[in-house]
């Protein structure tokens, strides 16, 4: 990228994307800011949490002395990711909203609004690093392990990946707060964001409620019995410890109960005793709806790595194509709560590869539960 490139750098108030700007700045690139509002409701909490962003990020943009350009996706938003999250809820599926917001908002809708401003190419604060030549790029991960992204950005394209900047790439999260600090960035310390991005910090099933229907149900063990009551599948998800309620049990005392699945036919919340206990843990898993870095990904069964929730240590195994565009993960070994409507991210090597939709997994032998869908 020529140093007289025009980038627009998605400006959400936190420290990350404030340094990605003055990184870009100081390397002579002409930048401008861009902060994206992508969810509207009537929560007080929801607007003054927006505007205390929008005013973090204008302060770093006077801080850089750099135009900042304020653009609204709720409507997209709403329709392509918080929909579908919530048709996926209702189908006793857990969704992840923050990887379908980066392939429909931050690298769509943000990047169409950029180059209609005249940008060359976007950049945001996401720990990742784009590598290979045109038409061939290649998502890798970033130098600080912890705070890699690369889980949620596998969705991206050639052409996203062609025109996205990672500023950060090869900076530590204390080296970007001692950078902030430096620029004069107010934020510099700022609490990283936690949470699903439309939920943010507030109560899930809460939050949830006013969307979903509540419709009880018994909590029940495998074998039957049982043992309290739900307040909707839809509001928990599987290897879930809080929220149960449910005391111990005498013949297993000390042991606290998990969630390890959900029948939708009888509406039972399925929960075991012990954190690493068989009805938990698989040997492998189908997902469909797989995305490819490259367009296409392998053709035939391969070693890799592969994750299942941001920040999990690598898993070892071999992924199989199956028909109709679905693959099997056999993992070398077993694995905690697999949990369908998720992703399953994976690798080669610091590549990322891409990655699909958790559809089915597959019980140890020892599981009390089988077929688990």
């Amino acid at each position: 990228m020529q140093r007289t490139s025009h980038i627009i750098v998605g400006l959400s108030g936190g420290v990350d994307s404030a340094v990605s700007a003055w990184l870009l700045r100081e390397q002579g690139y002409r930048v401008e800011g861009l902060f994206m509002k992508n969810w509207e409701d009537d929560d007080t909490e929801s607007h003054c949490s927006a505007e205390a962003d929008y005013a973090d990020a204008r302060q770093v943009a006077d801080a850089l002395g750099i135009p900042l350009h304020r653009a609204n996706f709720a409507a997209q938003y709403r329709a392509e990711v918080f929909d579908h999250c919530l048709r996926e809820f209702r189908a006793g599926r857990t969704p992840n909203p923050d990887i379908l917001c980066n392939q429909r908002i931050k690298f769509r809708a943000f990047l169409d609004h950029a180059r209609r401003l005249g940008a060359d190419a976007v950049a945001t604060g996401h720990y990742a690093s784009v590598g290979g030549e045109p038409g061939a790029r290649t998502l890798r991960r970033a130098t600080d392990t912890e705070k890699d992204q690369t889980y949620f950005l596998y969705t991206l394209g050639q052409e996203q990946l062609e025109a996205a900047i990672f500023p950060l790439a090869g900076l530590t999260k204390p080296a970007v707060r001692r950078l902030a600090d430096q620029a004069g960035f107010n934020n510099f310390d700022k609490p990283d964001s936690t949470g699903i991005c439309f939920i943010g910090e507030r109560d899930f099933r809460g939050f949830l409620g006013r969307y979903i229907d509540s419709r009880p149900g018994p909590i029940a063990t495998p074998d039957g019995e049982t043992v309290g009551q739900h307040e909707g599948l839809a509001f928990y998800t599987l290897g879930q410890r809080r929220g149960l309620n449910l005391g111990g049990d005498a013949k297993r005392p000390g042991l606290a109960w998990y969630v390890a699945d959900k029948n939708m036919e009888t509406n039972q919340l399925i929960v075991v005793q012990g954190h690493d206990h068989p009805a938990l843990m698989s040997d492998g898993l189908v997902a469909d709806h797989w995305h490819w870095i490259d367009g296409h990904g392998p053709d035939a069964p391969i070693r890799c790595t592969a994750r299942l929730r941001h920040r999990q240590i690598d898993q070892p195994g071999w992924l199989t194509p199956l028909t109709a565009g679905r693959r099997r993960l056999t993992f070398d070994h077993p694995q905690r709560a697999v949990t369908p409507g998720q992703s399953v991210v994976v690798y080669s090597g610091a590549c990322c590869l891409g990655g699909g939709i958790i559809e089915t997994r597959t019980p140890v032998a020892e599981s009390p539960i089988s077929g688990v869908a």
